[in-house]
Protein backbone atom coordinates (compact mmCIF):
# COMPACT_ATOMS: atom_id res chain seq x y z
CA UNK A 1 0.00 0.00 0.00
CA UNK A 2 2.93 2.18 0.76
CA UNK A 3 4.43 1.79 -2.68
CA UNK A 4 0.83 2.63 -4.34
CA UNK A 5 0.77 5.93 -2.07
CA UNK A 6 4.28 7.20 -3.04
CA UNK A 7 3.19 6.67 -6.80
CA UNK A 8 -0.21 8.30 -6.41
CA UNK A 9 1.70 11.52 -5.06
CA UNK A 10 4.19 11.37 -7.59
CA UNK A 11 1.65 11.32 -9.74
CA UNK A 12 -0.24 14.37 -8.72
CA UNK A 13 2.87 16.08 -8.81
CA UNK A 14 4.79 15.24 -11.85
CA UNK A 15 3.34 17.85 -14.93
CA UNK A 16 3.49 20.62 -12.46
CA UNK A 17 3.88 23.74 -14.13
CA UNK A 18 6.21 25.47 -11.21
CA UNK A 19 3.98 28.75 -11.02
CA UNK A 20 2.57 30.03 -7.64
CA UNK A 21 -0.54 30.45 -8.97
CA UNK A 22 -3.56 28.43 -8.20
CA UNK A 23 -6.34 30.21 -9.30
CA UNK A 24 -8.56 29.27 -12.04
CA UNK A 25 -10.65 31.75 -14.26
CA UNK A 26 -12.44 31.36 -17.26
CA UNK A 27 -10.66 32.37 -20.71
CA UNK A 28 -12.47 35.19 -22.28
CA UNK A 29 -14.95 34.62 -24.89
CA UNK A 30 -14.68 37.09 -27.60
CA UNK A 31 -13.86 36.17 -31.08
CA UNK A 32 -10.17 36.89 -31.81
CA UNK A 33 -9.35 39.67 -35.18
CA UNK A 34 -9.42 37.06 -39.06
CA UNK A 35 -6.23 38.92 -39.76
CA UNK A 36 -2.85 36.93 -39.29
CA UNK A 37 -2.36 33.71 -37.13
CA UNK A 38 -4.66 33.08 -34.52
CA UNK A 39 -2.36 31.61 -31.53
CA UNK A 40 -4.01 29.89 -28.75
CA UNK A 41 -1.65 28.61 -25.87
CA UNK A 42 -2.48 26.03 -22.62
CA UNK A 43 -0.85 25.69 -19.41
CA UNK A 44 0.36 23.19 -17.17
CA UNK A 45 -0.53 22.27 -13.98
CA UNK A 46 -1.32 25.01 -11.23
CA UNK A 47 -1.51 27.78 -14.16
CA UNK A 48 -4.18 29.84 -15.17
CA UNK A 49 -6.03 31.27 -18.41
CA UNK A 50 -3.51 34.23 -17.53
CA UNK A 51 -0.90 33.19 -15.79
CA UNK A 52 0.76 29.94 -17.40
CA UNK A 53 4.21 31.19 -18.88
CA UNK A 54 3.47 31.81 -22.44
CA UNK A 55 4.31 35.03 -23.98
CA UNK A 56 4.30 37.37 -27.73
CA UNK A 57 1.68 37.46 -30.31
CA UNK A 58 -1.20 34.96 -28.29
CA UNK A 59 -4.79 35.90 -29.23
CA UNK A 60 -5.98 33.26 -26.39
CA UNK A 61 -5.16 31.10 -23.44
CA UNK A 62 -7.15 28.59 -22.30
CA UNK A 63 -8.91 27.96 -19.27
CA UNK A 64 -9.17 24.86 -18.10
CA UNK A 65 -8.74 22.59 -14.26
CA UNK A 66 -5.57 22.21 -13.66
CA UNK A 67 -4.87 21.47 -9.96
CA UNK A 68 -4.66 17.87 -10.46
CA UNK A 69 -2.85 16.30 -13.60
CA UNK A 70 -5.57 13.73 -14.00
CA UNK A 71 -6.87 12.16 -17.44
CA UNK A 72 -10.35 14.15 -15.82
CA UNK A 73 -8.55 17.43 -16.31
CA UNK A 74 -6.99 16.47 -19.53
CA UNK A 75 -10.21 15.69 -20.98
CA UNK A 76 -11.28 19.07 -19.93
CA UNK A 77 -8.66 21.07 -21.65
CA UNK A 78 -9.31 19.44 -24.58
CA UNK A 79 -13.10 20.73 -24.46
CA UNK A 80 -12.38 23.92 -23.70
CA UNK A 81 -9.64 23.92 -26.53
CA UNK A 82 -11.83 22.10 -29.06
CA UNK A 83 -14.74 25.05 -28.13
CA UNK A 84 -12.59 27.67 -28.33
CA UNK A 85 -10.50 27.08 -31.61
CA UNK A 86 -13.75 25.98 -33.71
CA UNK A 87 -15.37 29.19 -32.86
CA UNK A 88 -12.56 30.63 -33.78
CA UNK A 89 -12.73 29.11 -37.67
CA UNK A 90 -16.14 28.97 -37.56
CA UNK A 91 -15.41 33.04 -37.59
CA UNK A 92 -12.50 33.18 -39.64
CA UNK A 93 -12.77 30.01 -41.95
CA UNK A 94 -9.16 30.52 -43.78
CA UNK A 95 -7.44 31.76 -40.69
CA UNK A 96 -4.42 29.74 -39.78
CA UNK A 97 -4.63 28.33 -35.89
CA UNK A 98 -0.91 27.40 -34.38
CA UNK A 99 -1.61 25.73 -30.92
CA UNK A 100 0.74 25.35 -28.30
CA UNK A 101 1.08 23.53 -24.73
CA UNK A 102 3.37 23.31 -21.79
CA UNK A 103 3.74 19.85 -19.81
CA UNK A 104 0.13 18.90 -19.01
CA UNK A 105 -1.10 21.81 -21.30
CA UNK A 106 1.28 19.53 -24.12
CA UNK A 107 -0.71 16.77 -23.40
CA UNK A 108 -4.28 18.59 -24.07
CA UNK A 109 -2.54 20.07 -27.08
CA UNK A 110 -1.67 16.50 -28.17
CA UNK A 111 -4.44 15.12 -27.42
CA UNK A 112 -6.46 17.10 -29.41
CA UNK A 113 -4.73 17.08 -32.58
CA UNK A 114 -4.88 13.12 -32.75
CA UNK A 115 -8.30 13.02 -31.78
CA UNK A 116 -8.81 16.43 -34.63
CA UNK A 117 -6.72 15.99 -36.98
CA UNK A 118 -8.75 14.66 -39.69
CA UNK A 119 -11.45 17.31 -39.27
CA UNK A 120 -9.43 20.31 -39.02
CA UNK A 121 -6.89 22.01 -41.24
CA UNK A 122 -4.80 24.56 -41.39
CA UNK A 123 -3.38 23.95 -38.45
CA UNK A 124 0.12 23.65 -36.51
CA UNK A 125 1.09 22.48 -32.54
CA UNK A 126 4.63 23.36 -30.45
CA UNK A 127 4.40 20.94 -27.52
CA UNK A 128 6.75 21.80 -24.64
CA UNK A 129 7.87 18.76 -22.37
CA UNK A 130 4.68 17.23 -23.70
CA UNK A 131 4.21 14.02 -21.51
CA UNK A 132 2.73 11.86 -24.01
CA UNK A 133 5.83 11.93 -25.92
CA UNK A 134 6.96 8.86 -27.98
CA UNK A 135 10.66 8.30 -28.58
CA UNK A 136 13.03 8.01 -30.19
CA UNK A 137 14.95 9.73 -29.45
CA UNK A 138 15.11 9.04 -25.51
CA UNK A 139 12.31 7.13 -23.96
CA UNK A 140 8.82 7.82 -23.90
CA UNK A 141 6.89 10.84 -21.60
CA UNK A 142 7.30 10.28 -17.98
CA UNK A 143 3.53 10.08 -17.25
CA UNK A 144 3.11 6.66 -18.83
CA UNK A 145 4.84 4.57 -15.82
CA UNK A 146 1.64 6.15 -14.17
CA UNK A 147 -0.88 5.28 -16.60
CA UNK A 148 -2.99 3.43 -13.95
CA UNK A 149 -3.66 6.15 -11.93
CA UNK A 150 -3.57 9.11 -14.41
CA UNK A 151 -6.10 7.28 -16.50
CA UNK A 152 -6.95 8.22 -20.56
CA UNK A 153 -6.39 10.20 -22.37
CA UNK A 154 -3.64 11.12 -20.27
CA UNK A 155 -1.98 7.93 -20.06
CA UNK A 156 -0.18 6.70 -23.07
CA UNK A 157 2.49 8.16 -25.97
CA UNK A 158 1.71 8.34 -28.78
CA UNK A 159 2.58 10.41 -32.72
CA UNK A 160 -0.62 9.91 -33.89
CA UNK A 161 -1.03 14.14 -34.98
CA UNK A 162 -1.37 12.75 -39.41
CA UNK A 163 -0.69 15.24 -41.75
CA UNK A 164 -0.10 18.37 -38.56
CA UNK A 165 2.92 19.89 -38.59
CA UNK A 166 4.04 19.04 -34.86
CA UNK A 167 7.19 20.37 -33.15
CA UNK A 168 8.30 18.89 -30.16
CA UNK A 169 10.34 20.05 -27.14
CA UNK A 170 11.87 18.17 -24.40
CA UNK A 171 15.08 18.45 -22.39
CA UNK A 172 16.80 16.38 -20.22
CA UNK A 173 13.27 16.64 -17.96
CA UNK A 174 11.58 13.88 -16.51
CA UNK A 175 7.93 14.48 -17.77
CA UNK A 176 8.88 14.31 -21.24
CA UNK A 177 11.45 12.00 -21.00
CA UNK A 178 11.48 9.24 -18.44
CA UNK A 179 15.17 8.09 -19.20
CA UNK A 180 16.37 11.61 -17.80
CA UNK A 181 15.39 10.09 -14.92
CA UNK A 182 13.08 11.24 -12.04
CA UNK A 183 15.68 13.39 -10.01
CA UNK A 184 15.82 15.69 -12.76
CA UNK A 185 11.98 16.89 -12.11
CA UNK A 186 11.06 19.60 -11.17
CA UNK A 187 14.13 21.45 -11.73
CA UNK A 188 14.83 20.75 -15.01
CA UNK A 189 10.70 21.07 -16.12
CA UNK A 190 10.59 24.34 -14.18
CA UNK A 191 13.97 25.81 -15.97
CA UNK A 192 14.96 24.01 -19.08
CA UNK A 193 13.14 26.30 -21.66
CA UNK A 194 13.71 29.72 -21.21
CA UNK A 195 12.59 30.95 -24.57
CA UNK A 196 10.39 28.72 -25.93
CA UNK A 197 7.54 30.08 -24.37
CA UNK A 198 8.00 32.80 -26.58
CA UNK A 199 5.09 31.88 -29.81
CA UNK A 200 7.04 34.08 -32.30
CA UNK A 201 9.85 31.78 -31.85
CA UNK A 202 7.84 29.02 -33.54
CA UNK A 203 6.45 28.81 -36.92
CA UNK A 204 3.29 27.93 -38.92
CA UNK A 205 4.73 25.09 -40.46
CA UNK A 206 7.36 23.85 -37.93
CA UNK A 207 7.50 19.41 -37.73
CA UNK A 208 10.49 18.77 -35.66
CA UNK A 209 11.93 17.50 -32.64
CA UNK A 210 13.99 19.33 -30.36
CA UNK A 211 15.84 17.10 -27.88
CA UNK A 212 18.07 17.75 -25.49
CA UNK A 213 19.57 20.41 -27.51
CA UNK A 214 19.88 18.72 -30.84
CA UNK A 215 17.24 18.49 -33.70
CA UNK A 216 15.64 15.66 -35.30
CA UNK A 217 12.96 15.26 -37.84
CA UNK A 218 9.29 14.57 -36.26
Amino acid sequence: MRTRRIAAVLAAFLLTAGLSSMGQASAAQATAPCEGTYTIVVGGTGSSWNNDRFYGNIQQHVGYPTTIPNGASARAGVNELNRLVRDQRAACPSQHVKMAGYSLGAAVVHIWVTENWQTFDNVNAILIADPKRQGPPGANGGAVPFGGIIGAPLAGADKFFGNVPVKTICHWDYVCDESAGIWTYPKNHVDNYPEDFNMDHHNDSANEQWYNGAWYPA
